[in-house]
């Protein structure tokens, strides 16, 4: 292994194991110095000036939306849009296009597995458009079943929004299968990326999703900056989401004319630090590649699901193969809220979520309340494992268990 956790410098000043990377991942170095360069040497209104700061900033930031476009391999640059995060993504998407397409009696097609930020954004719509909300369901491994797309999406479907990589399950949905059903009746689909960029490859144009949104935070990125991608000739149908400077071309007292793509989805100074330390994370991801990142994951979920199954008194949800669950083990300690599993394992320096993960509807699916999350990324090691296992064979004796 190489020892990719030196250029980290959160690994140098703290002794904890962090296992909380599906909620947001550490930062090398070089991000770091990507930002701060940013504001050192290139500090002006991108877009806005025609002296030569103010230019630089201009050619800094719009290289990191060539950047990303050739990350997830979009047709041009004009389809993507800079937004804080991908929860302003799907809202972008649920106003500007979603408002414009959708009517009484239309359906929008999620599954039961998303996150709260795919799906309110649709309750929303759905609800002032009079619409119908539909769920996709999966099995107890997480599997979405062709009969369930086929059933699910129809003649009256307008949206699909679907997840590629559970944020609890660490499932990957069959979105080749969803997308391909979906334009069969005519609809659009959105996929929200924001737990499978950081994990596998991406390619928007072989998907042929129509739109794809994720955040730079969880892929070694700064906070404050994500992504959604349209295909070009729907984003010309699409109105601005946010009004304000730089969005326009031309203002009057009674009225404006927009930017040009993908300009006119970008109102007010916009976040140009963080792109280009988005654009530093891209580097550093690409460099360590993702057949290392999937075989990483895949040792390290392998290690972590082992160790459980010999505890015992510990119930693992979703697949029980570890090749399935692309960094993320979630499961409940019997007899133990997911807190507390949580509050005793951060007195000994290891870091989980738990909770309802931000996913009320699965855990009323999987008949829980919370659950607690173990999630992994490279540049975590076999001896944090260790320690994570040995921290969580104790909890219920902390508990008052006898084991």
């Amino acid at each position: 292994m190489q020892d990719y956790r030196k250029d980290f410098p959160i690994f140098k000043s703290t002794d904890c194991v962090y296992l909380d990377n599906a909620a947001t991942s550490q930062r090398p170095q070089s991000v770091i110095d990507a930002v701060s360069d940013f504001y050192a040497f290139a500090n002006a209104n991108p877009l806005r000036g025609l002296y030569d700061l103010s230019m630089k900033a201009t050619e800094k930031y719009e290289s990191s939306r060539k950047k990303v476009a050739s990350f997830i391999g979009a047709g041009s640059a004009d389809e993507i849009i800079f937004t804080r995060n991908t929860t302003e993504s799907i809202n972008l998407a649920s106003y500007s296009y979603g408002d414009e397409v959708v009517n009484e009696g239309d359906e929008i097609v999620i599954s039961v597995m998303e996150h709260h930020s795919n799906l309110l954004p649709w309750q929303r719509l759905a609800k002032e458009k009079k619409a119908r909300l539909v769920f996709m369901e999966p099995d107890e491994s997480g599997v979405i079943s062709d009969k369930e797309i086929e059933e699910k999406i129809g003649t009256k479907t307008k949206i699909v929004a679907i997840a590629q990589v559970s944020n609890v399950m660490g499932i990957r949905n069959p979105v080749e299968k969803i997308i391909e059903r979906a334009h069969s009746k005519g609809a659009v689909v959105l996929v929200d990326g924001a737990q499978s960029v950081p994990h596998m490859r991406v390619n928007v144009t072989e998907l042929d999703a129509d739109m794809f949104a994720f955040s730079s935070h969880k892929m070694m990125g700064p906070m404050g900056i994500g992504v959604l991608y349209v295909k070009k000739r729907l984003m010309e149908k699409m109105k601005p989401f946010l009004m304000g400077g730089e969005m326009i071309e031309y203002v009057t007292r009674e009225d404006a004319t927009f930017a040009e793509l993908p300009h006119k989805f970008e109102a007010g100074t916009v976040n140009a630090a963080d792109a280009c330390g988005l654009d530093a994370a891209i580097d550093y991801l690409n460099n360590v590649g993702y057949d290392y990142i999937e075989k990483r994951d895949t040792e390290l979920v392998t290690k972590i699901m082992q160790g459980m199954k010999e505890m015992g008194h510990i119930t693992i949800y979703g697949s029980g193969n570890p090749c399935e669950h692309n960094g993320i083990v979630t499961f409940n300690v019997e007899g133990v809220h997911p807190h507390d599993v949580s509050s005793v394992l951060n007195e000994d320096g290891v870091c989980i979520r738990a909770g309802h993960h931000c996913a009320q509807p699965l855990m009323q699916f999987l008949n829980v309340g919370s659950t607690a999350r173990a999630s992994v990324y490279f540049y975590n090691t076999e001896d944090e494992i260790d320690r994570f296992l040995d921290c969580l064979s104790k909890v219920r004796k902390v508990m008052g268990y006898g084991s």
